[in-house]
């Protein structure tokens, strides 16, 4: 299945909530209730989030929180009829260029052990495993990979980031 209308990656907006929770449901075990939601996009102001639009539909969402100089990778999802159409790698690259323009130094996240596309995909952008947080997942104990980037400021993630944002733009 392909994208139907281009997708566009924007900020989340309170009024995307309901639409935020359908993939939120359609995505994890144990989903965030919407006023989780609503308590990080107006009271929250380390965290920053994003939608994946295709249309009027959102498809993906993503957020992070800023800690003194990290950016963590709060939640990550795309709707799993949607998955494999990149839209989740175009969120990464907003990701970094948020992190970025927040002036962090690094990008990490936690992944499920068993979630190895997600793992490809954060590999492919410069993620490294750095440490496992044992049964971290609430709903069936899974263990959670631990992942970093090198810092964001470093020539080498720059390049590596614009040359596969650039490989993406060509590919649409």
């Amino acid at each position: 299945m392909v994208a139907t209308f281009p997708v566009v990656i924007e900020e989340m907006r309170v009024d995307d909530i309901a639409a935020v929770q359908e993939v939120e449901r359609a995505s994890f075990p144990v989903p965030w209730p919407a006023n989780a939601f609503r308590h990080e996009l107006t009271q929250n102001k380390n965290a920053r989030y994003i939608v994946a639009r295709e249309g009027d539909r959102i498809v993906g969402y993503a957020g992070l929180w800023l800690m003194v100089d990290e950016a963590h990778i709060t939640t990550f999802a795309v709707l799993p009829e949607r998955r494999r159409l990149r839209i989740g790698e175009r969120m990464l690259v907003r990701i970094f260029e948020v992190a970025q323009a927040l002036d962090a130094e690094w990008l990490t996240l936690e992944v499920r052990a068993s979630n190895l596309a997600a793992q490809k995909l954060y590999e492919k952008y410069g993620f490294r495993r750095a440490g496992v947080r044992r049964r971290y997942y609430s709903d069936n104990n899974e263990d959670a990979l631990i992942m970093w980037t090198e810092r964001l400021r470093e020539r080498s993630v720059r390049d590596r980031v614009a040359r596969l944002r650039t490989a993406l733009d060509r590919d649409e």
